[in-house]
């Protein structure tokens, strides 16, 4: 499966890449929102993982952009985040995330097993 994160951490983007690509995915990164967009467009990936605070775009700008495009608006996209707000939350989902984890919440191998059952459930 093909995993687009966008992250601009680089440790936890490292992480979470090593621990996907240990189980056989492919994963490509992007640092930004600028990034995000262009990359889920060359990439075509089976899932997203995007971070809300993001330089030059923020995963907010980057969801809708992603919702809008004909092409990638099935793909399922997974906030992880620092932002714990009830109202980033909502705001996230309504805009077409299906699942919303706050980073200092869930530790990374949670998330990595998130990440997979939504691609089991996405096939």
């Amino acid at each position: 499966m093909k995993i687009l994160i966008v992250e601009d951490e680089e440790v936890l983007s490292k992480v979470l890449q090593e621990k996907l690509e240990k189980v056989g995915d492919e994963v490509a990164l992007a640092a930004d929102g600028e990034e995000a967009v262009t990359r889920a467009k060359s990439f075509s990936p089976d899932v997203i993982v995007l971070d809300l605070l993001l330089p030059k775009r923020s995963g907010f700008e980057v969801l809708q952009i992603l919702k809008a495009d004909q092409a990638l608006k099935a793909v399922p996209v997974i906030v992880v985040s620092n932002l714990g707000e009830d109202e980033d939350i909502k705001r996230a989902l309504a805009l077409g995330a299906v699942d919303y984890y706050v980073k200092s919440e869930h530790p990374i191998n949670e998330i990595v097993e998130k990440i997979k059952n939504i691609l089991i459930h996405s096939k």
